[in-house]
């Protein structure tokens, strides 16, 4: 069932690890099949070295799992995804990393400001990274936390946790957002940490709201253009 859709999620999951944005069986990762609804998890506590397709679960809506070869649980932050895929029916697919930098400013429950112009790959009209409040790991109060932060945007913080990103299409674009996520928190740090702790300028919601493909751009002329 969902194979394709199990063996993306698990690149995704592997990728994470590979990358130094999960570690020690950190983060989870999910997406959302189009046709049946039902959602691919990662299962709680396995070593992304040694996840196979065969232990990714299917769940549906309802919190019931519906299918688990290898009798994993799906990971313990389910309540989450699924909390965030009944108040976004546009998201398709969630991942949930603890990467480095990120958690830091989530430990500070300090928001990330549009330092660089690559946060407006996140969404985040109102020109930075929110933090959603402090919810204990596997609780339908972590669930809920981040409801209200991700009401607008793609991408979140996690009080003293880590971070959270979302994508209308696929689960490699969720990872891609979180990985924004990380970059811009690092570069943040260090820019703060240069800087003596005086905060840099930023980019401002409006002008990251500005951008467009350039017109100036030419491209040949197809059979229905000509």
């Amino acid at each position: 069932m969902l194979e394709d859709l199990k063996r993306r999620v698990m690149n995704v999951a592997k990728r994470a690890q590979a990358d130094g944005l999960c570690k020690h069986k950190s983060g989870n990762f999910s997406a959302r099949d189009k046709q049946s609804g039902l959602i691919v998890m990662t299962p709680s506590g396995v070593d992304r070295d040694e996840l196979q397709v065969r232990d990714m679960v299917v769940m549906n809506m309802d919190a019931e799992v519906i299918e688990n070869p290898t009798g994993l649980k799906p990971t313990s932050e389910a309540l989450m995804h699924l909390k965030i895929y009944a108040a976004r029916p546009d998201v398709m697919a969630i991942a949930h990393t603890h990467s480095m930098y990120a958690t830091v400013f989530a430990v500070l429950n300090k928001p990330v400001p549009a330092i660089v112009y690559e946060l407006f790959n996140l969404n985040c009209k109102n020109g930075y990274i929110p933090v959603a409040p402090y919810g204990r790991p596997g609780t339908q109060a972590l669930a809920d936390s981040v409801l209200e932060p991700l009401k607008d945007v793609d991408a979140a913080l996690m009080k003293a946790h880590g971070c959270v990103a979302v994508d209308e299409n696929s689960i490699e674009g969720a990872y891609l957002k979180v990985s924004y996520v990380e970059e811009i928190a690092e570069l943040y740090y260090h820019t703060l940490t240069v800087n003596g702790g005086k905060e840099p300028e930023v980019l401002g919601a409006e002008e990251l709201q500005k951008w467009a493909y350039p017109d100036e751009i030419r491209f040949p002329k197809t059979e229905k253009q000509s």
